[in-house]
């Protein structure tokens, strides 16, 4: 519950989340721990000269902080993008598919658009696409008819690629302060995934309407191969996803636990790392009472075994 600041207006942050008694999970063969893992596919989305961006994307490439400049095109890191869709994204989708993993796509619905055989692959294995905007562009610049349009654009280009519409929603890094508003007005998500606050779901209340929030993780994410402080080898990257299973599967033996896996087509994607990924989902093979599962899966769960009010 959020207290009141200076007398005045409810203070709009929520320090407090399950505190010192989070709610048993019940996760599905009573399993110590839920793995959920997300691959982000956003490659031909990203910002653009040919998109009419009047700038470059810098953010999430084999060369962190590099920029040409305004009006430039960087036909580096557009190479770098490309690598994720045309070859780190099938080697992702083989590691999967050997160890018959479901997965969840964090989906760029333009990236989708413009390879109409990714969006097959996605479609053909099973895996639920949570909208990831139809640009992999930032939501916190825009006004909320702007955000609202790219909601809907999104919404109806992943039903037309996938055959399915999204039942979540992600933003690019930094939601504004109305998305989360926006996806509970559309009416027809069942989470969004904008915030890392948790180590478990939880209900919102927005608009007087309950909302469901499966937090997301940047820690246990590919992401800081390009960011510092981040991994800065395979091993200390499997080392540390390992370390964070086992503390949570730890845990799960009184109070089972979310963890959540974030990858990039682009950087998950190349030989080395994909190397330190496969130690790492063999060993959480390895280990019984573990589900995982996409994240359409948990928020049906949870909304099934948890309903709002319940806690």
């Amino acid at each position: 519950m959020n207290v009141v600041s200076d007398g005045m207006e409810p203070y709009p942050r929520d320090l407090t989340g399950y505190g010192a008694h989070p709610p048993n999970a019940k996760w599905p063969g009573d399993a110590r721990l839920a793995v959920q893992i997300v691959l982000n596919y956003e490659e031909g989305s990203e910002y653009s000269i040919p998109d009419g961006d009047g700038f470059s994307e810098t953010y999430l490439t084999e060369v962190p902080g590099a920029t040409l400049g305004a009006g430039r095109r960087d036909l580096i890191v557009e190479s770098i993008y490309e690598y994720g869709s045309r070859a780190g994204f099938w080697r992702l989708m083989r590691l999967f598919s050997e160890r018959a993993l479901p997965v969840t796509i964090f989906g760029a619905a333009l990236a989708l658009e413009r390879n109409p055989e990714a969006a097959s692959a996605i479609r053909e294995a099973g895996y639920d696409v949570c909208a990831h905007g139809w640009r992999w562009v930032g939501f916190h610049e825009m006004n909320e008819e702007q955000e609202r349009e790219e909601m809907r654009r999104a919404i109806e280009s992943i039903a037309q690629t996938t055959g399915e519409r999204p039942y979540g929603w992600y933003c690019r890094y930094a939601p504004s302060e109305n998305t989360r508003r926006l996806v509970v007005e559309e009416g027809g998500f069942l989470y969004d995934s904008d915030a890392y606050n948790d180590d478990l779901p939880y209900w919102d209340r927005v608009g007087g309407k309950a909302h469901l929030v499966i937090p997301y993780t940047l820690d246990a994410n590919d992401m800081k191969f390009s960011v510092a402080p981040g991994f800065t080898s395979p091993s200390g990257y499997f080392e540390y996803l390992r370390d964070t299973f086992d503390v949570l599967y730890r845990e799960g033996a009184t109070h089972p636990k979310m963890m959540s896996v974030g990858l990039h087509c682009r950087l998950a994607g190349r030989p080395g790392r994909t190397a330190a990924l496969e130690r790492f989902l063999d060993y959480v093979l390895a280990h019984e009472r573990v589900w995982i599962a996409r994240r359409i899966d948990i928020a049906r769960h949870w909304i099934a075994n948890h309903p709002a009010g319940s806690f």
